[in-house]
């Protein structure tokens, strides 16, 4: 699937070619590598990270069952599509109406607005039931939600079908060197499955404490940071609100605070960005040993 939107100009893919150097290469004799001013991560605070952020400007994917866009939890969408399947057995995107039939989509992206308010949310539907879905039909909407790019893909679901594994982790390498960073949610049971486990991701697992802006680095991945996932109150088709646990639900309220992050820090990559949820975390010991005051 090709790109159908110009990136930015700050998305290049290799450097312009000098003599003697290879494609990738920087000939630093002849051009300055561009400096980057990390002084201020010395002091990173929750204040410096997203304070008086709300998540506007910033685009998130929730790759999910599709997302009610009419629930006053939502607010509204940017965009619902789902993957369709024709009748030579291809898969194409198109535009659905915004819906979900069985509520897991829209609960993630209720978790996302009630964090960053200010974000624009866009549905890609690629489960049917909440529960099942075909591996080429998260492959086909993941791979859309990169080539649009989004700033931001949320995806509380994943796949045990080895077979699929190479293709998902070429397409998170993929997300990841375009400055589009996946939130991937950790399975539910202790089974190998995937995306989360990639490095190239944000893994997120539950903890279950009240508060949704309390998440805390975890030094022994692969799952790398916890947010709240047991009772969060989250909407439901119908309007209606319910309580749900699952590392669903925490994966949302990482992707919550990366776009305030992101709408404060326009330009931090991911590998920047995962560096600030790394400092910014409840658990990260401050430069004078004290933790950060919830």
């Amino acid at each position: 699937m090709t790109p159908t939107s110009t990136p930015p100009p700050w998305r290049r893919e290799a450097r312009a070619h000098f003599p003697g150097v290879p494609a990738w290469g920087l000939a630093t004799t002849r051009e300055a590598p561009e400096s980057f001013d990390v002084s201020p991560l010395a002091e990173v605070t929750r204040e410096w990270a997203w304070g008086g952020s709300d998540g506007s400007g910033v685009r998130v994917c929730v790759v999910d069952t599709g997302v009610e866009g009419s629930h006053p939890r939502i607010g509204g969408l940017e965009r619902a599509v789902e993957v369709v399947r024709e009748q030579d057995g291809g898969l194409v995107m198109a535009d659905c109406e915004p819906v979900d039939p069985t509520g897991h989509g829209t609960a993630c992206a209720s978790v996302i607005r009630s964090v960053a308010p200010g974000v624009s949310i866009t549905s890609v539907r690629v489960l049917t039931d909440g529960k099942a879905g075909t591996g080429d039909a998260l492959l086909a909407g993941l791979a859309w939600a990169i080539d649009e790019g989004y700033d931001l893909v949320n995806l509380s679901l994943s796949t045990t079908r080895s077979g699929f594994r190479e293709a998902l982790h070429e397409l998170t390498d993929r997300a990841y060197f375009r400055r589009c960073l996946l939130i991937a949610a950790a399975h539910n049971m202790p089974v190998l499955s995937f995306p989360w486990m990639f490095s190239s991701v944000v893994s997120v697992a539950s903890h279950d404490e009240a508060d949704s802006m309390t998440y805390y680095y975890n030094p022994a991945p692969p799952a790398e940071f916890h947010a709240r996932g047991v009772k969060v109150p989250v909407a439901w088709p119908g309007g209606r609100e319910i309580r749900s646990t699952g590392n669903s639900f925490a994966a949302p309220h990482i992707a919550g605070i990366c776009a305030l992050i992101l709408s404060k820090h326009p330009f931090l990559t991911p590998f920047q960005l995962k560096t600030v949820l790394y400092l910014a975390a409840d658990n990260t010991t401050r430069p004078h040993g004290e933790t950060h005051v919830r």
